[in-house]
């Protein structure tokens, strides 16, 4: 009889040893999965940029121009960012899908209150008083929509005269040089995404 229990209660924990476990028992939610990176890029270099800040975050990168209202109004945090190409415009500064997409399609969706992140890239030495300014209307378009921007960072440690992405004397977000500051870039970006977790961006 002994036997028989003994083997019966075996029996029962190697089924329940081999029985199948959901995959979802092993995710652990996070606000990361709410979280998501839009950029555009004219010669790769924001494009760089952002596969840095992917890979410090845990997130993927995504082009904006194939993104879709929902993506963008159901998450809860963005990370946006845009190289400079229209030195010295006012607006549709960056030369890619952003230039369009920020007035025929931003103003239509509806994101008040949610937390943005902007990056950019720029020339510092070539065009030094127009650096990284597309980030600067990324954060005014943004900004006007009722968004929170978080991540402003400090100017040190850049050479450039002037640029429309500074506000009360600092960067609006990442500020990344590919041209001249490219062996910093990454760097930087480790930094940022550590800076964006302490704020509570994530």
């Amino acid at each position: 009889m002994k036997l028989s229990i003994v083997v019966a209660l075996s029996s029962a924990a190697i089924s329940h040893a081999w029985a199948p476990v959901s995959n979802r028992s092993f995710r652990q939610a996070t606000s990361l999965n709410a979280a998501s990176i839009w950029y555009s890029t004219s010669t790769g270099n924001t494009e760089t940029i952002a596969g840095y800040i992917a890979e410090a975050s845990g997130l993927s990168a995504n082009d904006i121009g194939d993104a879709t209202a929902d993506e963008i109004s159901g998450a809860d945090a963005l990370i946006v960012g845009a190289p400079t190409w229209h030195t010295g415009a006012d607006e549709q500064r960056s030369g890619t899908s952003w230039d369009d997409w920020l007035y025929d399609t931003l103003p239509n969706l509806d994101l008040d209150g949610k937390k943005v992140a902007v990056f950019g890239c720029g020339d510092q030495e070539s065009y030094s008083d127009y650096y990284c300014d597309a980030a600067g209307e990324l954060y005014d378009q943004f900004v006007a929509k009722g968004c929170k921007v978080y991540g402003f960072t400090s100017t040190d440690g850049y050479n450039h005269a002037d640029s429309k992405a500074v506000r009360d004397g600092k960067f609006i977000g990442l500020m990344c040089d590919e041209d001249n500051q490219y062996d910093m870039s990454e760097d930087r970006a480790k930094a940022w995404v550590d800076q964006l977790k302490s704020e509570g961006f994530f």
